[in-house]
């Protein structure tokens, strides 16, 4: 009889082993004792586990009703085509209606600071890969916080007359330190450290990478790096021993579906207890956040920051996975030739619902084939749509937290139709560099 390792993942599936998504190997029942004991994910598992920073899904979220359940594509899209004609088109009037009243004030803010020039122009001698639309997509979030008073150059600092006590950059005892969620290969944290300047730097990510950037941070004078391999979803951050009482600047790029949702709420635990009237005691100080957010068609129920304000606009949890699963029509097809100067595309004429004896839109197939006769940019501004809506959702709920924050488009889609970018900072707060 076989069985299934469960800690073992072939190499081409790297998936995260509190994902559904493992595809580990079988092995015979009689050779199980032997493999565990040479099996390199279970010491990688058993040694983790025994880290003060790893708690069990501590930012997974919850959902009463379905606890452990995970929904797929599959399920997404099958719910959506057992829809009757009528109401999958008051879902598509309730998503477009929704996205017009709380989504208007979405700004283009693409911003591409001096202190990146060095990046920008290739002329730092940095020995690992270079791609001009990832180097203009981390210079733009870095702006965007540069520009939200959230992060400023050395040029920019403020005098020690001008500034509060409590702001960072006015203690001299104090590490001006960097938490990069989902980091990879740390490339955005790399220039970061060579266009601001930092003391500290954690990098948190669940998978193995070569061509890292640690080599060339470690090179840098001053600069303390460590990584922890752990899936965000089990991170308490407070208990970070580097880290406890120092404030922090906390960044991600491309933190795909509900990985953002876990680290909002990793980040802002402290806020939330404190408004719950909990004792914060000794843990990191969170000054600012920026979060490009992606794959939102991976997106939970269950760790969604922000199902109360959803649910209060009306949206359920079936709505909730049948929008996740319209954001995958954002990306499905280049739209480049369609898209204006601002990153946007037109807005989407959503298919009429039939009249008089027609049914389904004169296609047997229901939901299913209405979908499929829908014009591709109507699909793609639907998809866009969508995820604005998702996002700014998990804007609101920073703001409940205390923080002042904004979702902006911070690059244009030709560089990359992800380009929603969550912003925040709490109080006035400014990391100097």
């Amino acid at each position: 009889m076989e069985k299934r390792c469960e800690y073992w993942l072939p190499k081409k599936k790297r998936f995260c082993a509190n994902f559904p998504f493992n595809d580990s190997p079988c092995v015979l029942e009689e050779n199980m004792e032997g493999h565990l004991k040479r099996c390199p994910l279970l010491k990688q598992t058993q040694t983790l586990s025994l880290q003060p920073y790893y708690q069990k899904g501590i930012n997974q979220g919850t959902d009463s009703e379905d606890q452990d359940v995970q929904f797929t594509s599959e399920m997404k899209r099958n719910w959506v085509y057992n829809l009757s004609a009528p109401l999958f088109y008051d879902l598509l009037s309730k998503i477009r209606s929704l996205h017009a009243s709380i989504c208007k004030d979405m700004q283009f803010s693409y911003k591409i600071p001096n202190a990146c020039d060095i990046w920008i122009k290739r002329q730092n001698d940095r020995k690992i890969p270079y791609q001009e639309k990832h180097v203009r997509q981390q210079a733009s979030i870095l702006g965007n916080l540069e520009d939200f008073g959230a992060l400023s150059s050395s040029d920019q600092a403020f005098s020690e007359e001008q500034c509060d006590r409590s702001t960072l950059h006015c203690y001299e005892d104090d590490v001006s330190a960097v938490v990069e969620f989902g980091a990879g290969r740390g490339y955005l944290t790399q220039i970061l450290a060579d266009c601001y300047g930092i003391e500290k730097v954690v990098l948190v990510e669940r998978k193995a990478y070569k061509l890292k950037a640690d080599r060339s941070l470690r090179q840098i004078e001053n600069l303390a790096l460590e990584r922890l391999r752990i899936d965000i979803e089990d991170l308490n951050l407070n208990a970070v021993e580097s880290l406890k009482g120092i404030p922090y600047l906390a960044i991600g790029k491309h933190l795909c579906g509900p990985a953002t949702d876990l680290t909002l709420r990793c980040c802002l635990s402290e806020h939330c207890d404190q408004d719950n009237g909990k004792e914060p005691g000794v843990r990191p100080h969170l000054r600012s956040i920026a979060v490009a957010t992606c794959c939102h068609h991976l997106c939970q129920w269950k760790h969604y920051t922000s199902k109360q304000y959803l649910k209060n606009l009306g949206i359920t949890k079936e709505d909730f996975h049948a929008i996740t699963w319209f954001t995958s029509w954002a990306v499905d097809a280049d739209h480049g030739s369609d898209v204006s100067d601002d990153g946007s595309l037109p807005s989407p004429i959503p298919p009429h619902p039939p009249s008089g004896n027609e049914e389904c839109g004169g296609d047997a197939r229901g939901v299913e084939g209405i979908t499929r006769n829908m014009k591709a940019m109507d699909r793609a501004a639907l998809g866009f749509m969508c995820k604005d809506i998702i996002d700014m959702g998990r804007l609101m709920w920073i703001k409940e937290c205390g923080l002042e924050a904004k979702l902006v488009k911070y690059v244009p889609s030709d560089i990359s139709p992800e380009n929603r970018l969550l912003v925040a900072k709490a109080g006035t707060t400014t990391i100097s560099t």
